[in-house]
C-alpha cells in the first residue's frame, strides 16, 4: 500500500508535502491509513488557507489555542520585538523581563494566593511538574507515603508518562500502557450527594497515600467533552480539605475564557492548591505552559537544605519569545471584550446546535461557553466525516463519537453559523447512512 494514502481532497500536492509526508510522524494518527494531511500555507483571523488557495473556517482553534484568532497584530508585534533583542536565555542563574512580568500578571489574575509560577513548554509537562510538586510538598513537610494521585473517569491530562497515569485508563488513549505507567486511583467525580459520599469514603481509606486529587474543571476535554457543574469543584475542595490532600486543577483546555470566566475554577469560587495552564496562554502563538502554586505549597520548598528545592528545569523554561506572546495575549484579554464574546458564542451555539437533538443517532447536545458538542451513538467513518467538513469549507476534527467546535473567541456570527450548519448537515448525513 502506498504511504501515505492519497487524499481525495487534494488535487495539486505541494512538493514539500509530497516529499516530507513520508518522514513526518503525526500525532494521534495511524500513519498507514490516514490520508495525507491538508497543506496549510497561511493563517489569518479564523481562517486557514490551503496550498491550493481554499480557505477553511477553523472550528478547533488549533487544539483550543488560538483564542484571539490567528496572526493578531498585537501578539505578532510583541514577539517580533522580543525576537530582535533576545529570543532566548536560560532561567538558570539569569532572569528576563517577559517571564517576571508574566509571572506577576498571572498572580494578579488567578484567584486567591495562586502566586508562584513554574514555566515549561507544554501542558503535559506542566501536569508532570504539578505532580512532582505535590509529592515533594508532603516529603518536605515531613509526611511520608503520600505519593499517589486520585483522578477521574473521563479525564485526560496529557501524553507523557506521569500525565498518562492520571488519565482514564479504560476509555482514554493510553490503555496499551497499563503496567508500564504508575497505577493511580481512578474513581467517579462527585456529581451529587451519593457520589460525594462515595468519594468521601474513598479518600478516608486512601488519604494516607494520596498526595493530591486532580481534575479538569467544568469540562473533561479530550476524554469526551464531558461537562459537570461548578458544584462538583466545591465538593472536591471540601473533601480535599477534610482529608488533608492537595487539589490540582488542570485548566490547560478551559483556562483563559473558554468556559465563560477567565478561569473555570472561578465559576465555583474555589482556589486550587496547584493549577496548570497552557494552550490559550500565548494565544496559540508559541509553546508555553505554567504550573502555579499557592503560597503554602511554595513555602514548603524554602529551606537552607538544598535537597528541598524543586529539582526541575526544562531547557526552554520561561522562553522570552513565548512569555512575550503570553503577555501580549493577556493584554488582549484586558483590552478586548473576550468574555462578552464568549457569552455571544454560547448563545449562538445553543440556538443553532439544539436542533441536532432531533437527529437520529444523536445522544446529546452540550454547550458551555465557547464549546459546542454533539455526541452521537457512534461515528462509523471518522476520516470520511473529516473529509465532508473540509468539503463544506470548515475545519472540524471529530473524535470518538464526538463532533465539537471550539472556535476562536473572536469569531463572527456568520462564520460561526457556517460551523454550526456544517455540523448539523454532516451529522444528519451520518444518521442517514
Amino acid at each position: 500500500m502506498p504511504y501515505p494514502p492519497r487524499n481525495p481532497l487534494l488535487n495539486d500536492v505541494p512538493r514539500w508535502l509530497e516529499d516530507g509526508a513520508k518522514h513526518l510522524w503525526l500525532p494521534y494518527t495511524q500513519m498507514q491509513t490516514v490520508p495525507m494531511s491538508l497543506p496549510v500555507v497561511k493563517t489569518e483571523g479564523v481562517r486557514l488557507t490551503l496550498a491550493d488557495g481554499r480557505e477553511l473556517i477553523d472550528g478547533t482553534s488549533s487544539w483550543w489555542t488560538a483564542a484571539h484568532g490567528y496572526n493578531h497584530p498585537h501578539i505578532r508585534e510583541a514577539v517580533t520585538a522580543q525576537l530582535q533583542k533576545m529570543p532566548h536565555v536560560m532561567l538558570g542563574g539569569l532572569a528576563h523581563e517577559p517571564a517576571l512580568t508574566l509571572a506577576t500578571r498571572l498572580a494578579k489574575l488567578l484567584p486567591g494566593d495562586l502566586g508562584h509560577t513554574f514555566f515549561s513548554e507544554s501542558g503535559s509537562v506542566s501536569v508532570e511538574i504539578a505532580m512532582k510538586i505535590a509529592v515533594q510538598y508532603w516529603i518536605n513537610s515531613g509526611v511520608r507515603g503520600k505519593k499517589r494521585f486520585v483522578s477521574f473517569r473521563g479525564g485526560y491530562h496529557g501524553d507523557t508518562l506521569a500525565a498518562m497515569s492520571v488519565c482514564d485508563p479504560d476509555e482514554g488513549m493510553h490503555t496499551l500502557f497499563k503496567g508500564a505507567i504508575a497505577e493511580q486511583l481512578i474513581t467517579d467525580l462527585p456529581v451529587d450527594d451519593e457520589t460525594e459520599a462515595a468519594l468521601d469514603r474513598f479518600l478516608a481509606a486512601h488519604a494516607h497515600e494520596v498526595a493530591a486529587v486532580m481534575t479538569e474543571p467544568l469540562v473533561q476535554g479530550a476524554g469526551g467533552m464531558i461537562f459537570h457543574e461548578a458544584e462538583v469543584l466545591k465538593r472536591l475542595r471540601r473533601l480535599c480539605d477534610k482529608h488533608d490532600v492537595l487539589l490540582i486543577l488542570d485548566e490547560i483546555f478551559v483556562g483563559f475564557g473558554r468556559t465563560g470566566s477567565m478561569f473555570a475554577c472561578e465559576a465555583a469560587g474555589i482556589v486550587p492548591d496547584i493549577v496548570t495552564l497552557s494552550k490559550a496562554l500565548t494565544g496559540g502563538t508559541l509553546a508555553l505552559a505554567a504550573t502555579v502554586a499557592r503560597t503554602k505549597i511554595f513555602e514548603a520548598f524554602l529551606s537552607d537544605d538544598p535537597s528541598k528545592a524543586l529539582m526541575h528545569g526544562p531547557t526552554y523554561t520561561g522562553n522570552p519569545l513565548a512569555c512575550s506572546a503570553a503577555n501580549a495575549s493577556l493584554d488582549l484579554f484586558e483590552s478586548e471584550p473576550r468574555l462578552k464574546q464568549v457569552g455571544r458564542i454560547e448563545a449562538q451555539l445553543t440556538r443553532e446546535l439544539e436542533p441536532a437533538r432531533e437527529i437520529k443517532g444523536v445522544r446529546d447536545v452540550r454547550i458551555k461557553g465557547a464549546i459546542g458538542v454533539i455526541e452521537l451513538d457512534a461515528i462509523s467513518d471518522l476520516n470520511g466525516m473529516k473529509r465532508r467538513f473540509v468539503e463544506e469549507g470548515v475545519f472540524i476534527r471529530p473524535f470518538g463519537r464526538i463532533v465539537y467546535t471550539t472556535p476562536p473567541l473572536v469569531i463572527g456570527e456568520e462564520d460561526l453559523a457556517r460551523l454550526t450548519s456544517a455540523m448539523l448537515k454532516i451529522v444528519a448525513e451520518a444518521a442517514a447512512r
